[in-house]
């Protein structure tokens, strides 16, 4: 036995990974430390297989229903992620021409959003929505922090206005950031935040509310007009003026397409910032976000920094440091690539593929829509009254052993008693491949309707599975 192959023998006395004969070479471990790290080096090859396997195990990303992200992008696409998966965003100076381009994006999508100014605005890239969203609520908290200063009062216990259906984002960033969250139900009748009773949540200590473009349970679109219209009348009532952040993490990037009239962007005056995904239905692997203010006012001084110490002065406004400069570079190669027309094309395509998956949905007899896809495209649907021996949550099993991942779970407090099923549409599901789920869903529907009674959940788990 050769020295490196027993001290691996050795090291596996604890879990281990054990390897195929066929992987290994003379000289190398066969066996493998999982949580330790080995002592000896080994081929890049070997290593290589040893990774590829133990990711073989994971879902077929292209069959995951549950995910927003993109899962599909070309190969010039592909090619520009590795020629660039080396720079680093934040350094400015040494990658003067991607931090370039990435002034190019923000500015594109300001525009998407018609920025009512150009040459008076302010946005940035960022690792994804989720730090999106963390910088134009802490905007919103330091100008709430600044007027109350201004005016001499208090800038204790700060508190944002959300629906209950929020992304769990926003409920970190109040953890984190120490904001009281003010949830608004989510309820048969307004399964969205739409401004009712939001007189109810809003006083002086009120830093801004969210509104939601394209809300994760649903795919549902909270009506931005309406909320703003709303504060506007708390303000005639009380004085109390209270701004917007939209987050358009999946919507930012389908409305300015699909429903250019819609007034939900900076058309409408009360909205101070808005943030989206560009690793969503911007088109780009993951991880790539963007955020964009009205103007640079309402995006406080004190959230920018300088540094020079990677060389020159640079301005930087994000929580995350070092950060991949690639996905920066695939967004605009989307955007030049298919331009307006493309990005329509494209999301109109997945609107109608969602359209049509919905609509065969609801002629099955089970099943009661609760949203379309006619928005972003996504969209939920619930079990109709009746007795069964199955649920949505087995209807998700029998499909997951089938390859899809198509999530069932319970919406927000006040009416978690409704369970629904929700699929995401991206570029890269065609309606043909809708029409494979369609009939698995048939098949899985039909078999569980054979279920002569019902089984406790982990035992119906366990004879599925065989």
């Amino acid at each position: 036995m050769s020295e490196r192959f027993r001290i691996a023998s050795e090291q596996s006395s604890e879990a281990s990974v054990e390897l195929a004969p066929v992987f290994t070479r003379p000289g190398e471990a066969s066996v493998l430390p999982k949580f330790k790290m080995p002592t000896s080096m080994m081929e890049s090859d070997t290593a290589y297989q040893i990774v590829h396997d133990s990711a073989m195990l994971d879902g077929n990303s292209r069959l995951n229903l549950a995910t927003f992200v993109s899962t599909w992008m070309d190969q010039n696409a592909q090619k520009l992620y590795v020629e660039a998966a080396d720079k680093n965003m934040i350094d400015k100076d040494e990658y003067p021409a991607t931090a370039e381009i990435e002034d190019r994006c923000w500015r594109i999508i300001a525009d998407l959003w018609n920025v009512p100014n150009p040459d008076d605005t302010i946005g940035t890239s960022t690792i994804g929505s989720s730090e999106a969203c963390m910088l134009g609520g802490l905007a919103l908290k330091r100008l709430w922090q600044e007027r109350r200063k201004a005016e001499g009062k208090s800038t204790e216990k700060p508190n944002l206005i959300l629906s209950a259906g929020v992304q769990v984002v926003w409920e970190k960033f109040c953890n984190y950031w120490d904001v009281e969250a003010r949830y608004v139900p989510v309820t048969e009748d307004h399964l969205v935040l739409d401004g009712f009773e939001l007189e109810k949540y809003v006083d002086e200590n009120t830093i801004g509310v969210v509104a939601i473009l394209g809300q994760t349970y649903t795919g549902l679109y909270e009506p931005v007009k309406e909320i703003a219209a709303k504060l506007d009348e708390i303000q005639a009532n009380t004085g109390i003026d209270v701004k917007i952040h939209v987050d358009g993490a999946s919507g930012g990037m389908v409305a300015p397409f699909c429903q250019p009239d819609l007034e939900w962007d900076f058309r409408v005056d009360r909205v101070n910032s808005i943030s989206t995904s560009g690793h969503k239905y911007g088109l780009v692997y993951p991880g790539v976000g963007w955020v964009v203010w009205r103007n640079k006012a309402v995006c406080p001084e004190t959230l920018i920094f300088h540094v020079s110490y990677l060389g020159g002065d640079m301005p930087t406004l994000a929580l995350n440091f070092s950060r991949p400069g690639a996905q920066v570079l695939l967004q605009y190669y989307q955007f030049l690539r298919l331009g307006r027309e493309g990005y329509t094309a494209i999301q109109q395509g997945s609107i109608d593929v969602a359209t049509y998956l919905s609509s065969e949905i609801a002629k099955l007899p089970d099943f009661e829509l609760i949203s379309k896809g006619d928005t972003i495209p996504v969209f939920a649907w619930r079990l109709t009254g009746g007795e069964r021996n199955w649920d949505l949550h087995d209807l998700a099993d029998r499909l997951r052993m089938r390859g899809w991942l198509v999530p069932a779970y319970p919406m927000p407090d006040d009416i978690a008693d409704m369970i629904v099923q929700r699929i995401v549409v991206r570029s890269d599901l065609s309606k043909d491949l809708a029409g494979t789920l369609l009939t698995a869903i048939k098949e899985e529907v039909a078999f569980l309707q054979s279920l002569d009674s019902p089984l406790p959940r982990e035992a119906k788990r366990t004879a599925f599975a065989h």
